[in-house]
């Protein structure tokens, strides 16, 4: 199965596989009744906006997209150097185990790389232990110095 997947910078004509994806993810992290996003959302955001409001690699296997890593650019950092915010990782159930997360992960790294970004950060819930074993097991460490707000509106 493995054998087969490219990662690859989403394109505009995958916006529909992305959105089913994301919305997979929507179940899976437990916000599923406030998820607003639309295939045309993806589209228009993603691909029809210059610069656009999120970028996507995503793990292909043909046809099917067996799984996304959702990204934008922090231009501004305290380093002076932009970083990389990773918004969303998900792999298709069917594709687990394949280590396709860690090469959506590193390809995401060289994309950072190239962009000379200082850092790539990313929030995983507190239930999420499996997400987290899994960023560990790449080297990356978990950051307690700040604590996330969020003001709703």
């Amino acid at each position: 199965m493995d054998k087969n997947i490219i990662i690859r910078k989403a394109l505009e004509s995958d916006s529909e596989k992305i959105w089913i994806l994301m919305e997979q993810l929507a179940v899976f992290e437990n916000y599923i009744d406030s998820f607003a996003i639309t295939p045309e959302i993806v589209k228009a955001s993603g691909f029809r906006k210059n610069p656009p409001d999120f970028y996507c690699l995503i793990a292909a296997d043909k046809d099917i997209i067996a799984g996304m890593l959702v990204y934008y650019f922090l231009p501004y950092t305290a380093q002076n150097r932009p970083a990389i915010y990773m918004k969303e990782l998900y792999v298709d159930e069917k594709y687990r185990g394949h280590r396709i997360g860690e090469q959506l992960m590193n390809a995401l790294k060289i994309e950072a790389q190239k962009n000379d970004c200082k850092q790539i950060k990313w929030t995983v819930a507190p239930w999420n232990e499996a997400g987290q074993k899994f960023y560990k097991r790449l080297g990356a460490e978990e950051n307690n110095e700040w604590i996330n707000y969020e003001w709703k509106i």
